[in-house]
């Protein structure tokens, strides 16, 4: 109860968030599917479905790949590819239909509503409705959304889910068309829209959402609010003009298509992928750097500094922990390397933050060390052997099994920028330091240690 005696509303847990959410999306996919299906019928239906499968493995897996680097939570990304799929793409068709039935009683005339509502409303009500899937992972999950890159791969994700119901729809239509028209394969309707939306143009719904992603992944490291709400606005401005563009180059005379797709979206793609990329190599270092923190005071071995910032490295401790100790212990090499990574990514945004930024900086340390201390003892040494292997680092002649005491010059971050940082407990001191008793079993313990020095990645 408030302190004015009017009873609070306790906020529901995760357990129930998520159960009304998949709910929503059981519901909403089961409303999709029975309306493609009553407009492509049962055999187009198949037909399509069958086809619209084809790009999807290929697509989720290139996205997967590109956010490697500090992976996400599987389930909140096939959550962003259901809610694609699902919901967004029942809001689609309802709103549109809705919309060019409105357009054409208003203007009676059904040509000219079937092609304002592809160019003006359905980019609007689309790409609306992609991005609300990311505002709910904006919102709710937002310690896995730690910048644009996060933004590229949810929005990946999530188009590729809206696509594939789409291209359910196109393709069983088209089918349908075929079969009543008796049309060969190699002049039907499905082959040529197999073509166009399959093999050419695969990338077209993730390349429009990928703005309004990287538009929330700036979002998050922008300091003023106002910024914080218009990056993702202009990000999806963006994907809505993009989609636009996209859908009227049939009406811009007859090589329209090829002129907008060879001069504005292969260009735009690849810049795209080029970018992903660099954010991707970027987070690397930035991995490698802020992990120096954690290995200089005890945390990690220095070995596995390198293996984790390297992503070949961390295939091979993967490996061999397979070799070992089979599907576990390649499980908790890949959990250990994703929570060192959000853990590396925490502490790069709070230095850059500050406490106003980053208010559970603290807990939420502790909580993804503690949760790598757990899985040290199988995913350390297959780190490390992998970083040897890899030639990443090469041990010393004559190696003492006591972390020497680090210098504060070394540990890699801005001048002045105290930040609570883990100190190890260990038997004996080398020498006097800001050293805890030693307690031989247990993890190191945790309380803040002014750093200071330079060198880190912004």
């Amino acid at each position: 109860m408030s302190p004015g005696g009017v009873p609070r509303l306790a906020r529901p847990s995760g357990t129930v968030r998520a159960c009304v959410l998949l709910t929503l999306l059981a519901v909403s996919g089961a409303a999709i599917l029975d309306l493609v299906r009553q407009q492509t019928g049962t055999p187009g239906f198949f037909v399509g479905l069958g086809l619209a499968l084809l790009p999807v493995p290929a697509l989720l897996a290139a996205f997967r790949w590109l956010g490697r680097a500090v992976p996400g939570p599987l389930r909140q990304l096939m959550f962003c590819f259901g809610w694609g799929a699902c919901a967004a793409a029942l809001i689609a068709i309802l709103a549109n239909s809705f919309a060019t039935e409105w357009i054409a009683a208003a203007t009676a005339d059904p040509s000219d509503a079937d092609q304002l509502g592809s160019v003006a409303i359905a980019p609007v009500v689309e790409e609306s409705a992609k991005a609300a899937a990311l505002l709910l992972v904006f919102v709710f999950r937002g310690r896995h959304f730690t910048g644009p890159a996060d933004g590229f791969v949810v929005a990946g994700f999530t188009a590729t889910g809206f696509a594939f119901t789409e291209n359910i729809l196109y393709l069983g239509n088209a089918f349908g068309e075929d079969l009543q028209n008796g049309t060969g394969l190699l002049d039907s309707m499905t082959a040529a829209t197999f073509f166009v939306r399959i093999m050419l143009s695969p990338f077209a719904h993730p390349l429009f959402t990928v703005f309004t992603g990287l538009g929330f992944g700036a979002a998050v490291l922008a300091g003023r609010r106002a910024t914080r709400v218009g990056l993702p606005l202009l990000g999806l401005l963006l994907a809505m003009g993009t989609h636009a563009l996209w859908n009227s180059s049939s009406e811009l005379g007859e090589y329209g298509f090829y002129a907008v797709y060879g001069g504005v979206m292969v260009p735009v793609f690849a810049t795209l992928l080029w970018s992903a990329v660099r954010m991707q190599r970027r987070r690397l270092r930035t991995v490698g750097n802020e992990l120096a923190v954690y290995a200089a005071v005890g945390w990690l071995d220095p070995a596995e500094v390198p293996a984790l910032a390297s992503l070949p490295a961390r295939a091979t401790a993967r490996a061999l922990a397979r070799r070992a100790g089979g599907r576990p212990a390649g499980r908790a090499v890949a959990d250990y390397t994703a929570a060192a990574a959000a853990l590396a990514l925490l502490r790069h945004r709070a230095r850059r933050g500050g406490a106003a930024r980053e208010p559970d900086f603290g807990s939420r340390e502790r909580e993804l060390l503690l949760r790598m201390w757990g899985l040290r003892a199988t995913a350390g040494p297959a780190l490390a052997r992998a970083a040897v292997l890899e030639e990443l680092f090469t041990p010393p002649p004559h190696t003492d099994p006591r972390p020497a005491d680090p210098l504060p010059e070394a540990a890699g971050l801005p001048l002045g920028s105290p930040l609570p940082v883990p100190v190890p407990r260990r038997t004996p001191p080398r020498r006097s330091g800001p050293w805890t008793a030693a307690t031989p079993s247990g993890p190191p313990s945790s309380r803040p240690c002014a750093l200071r020095g330079g060198g880190a990645d912004r």
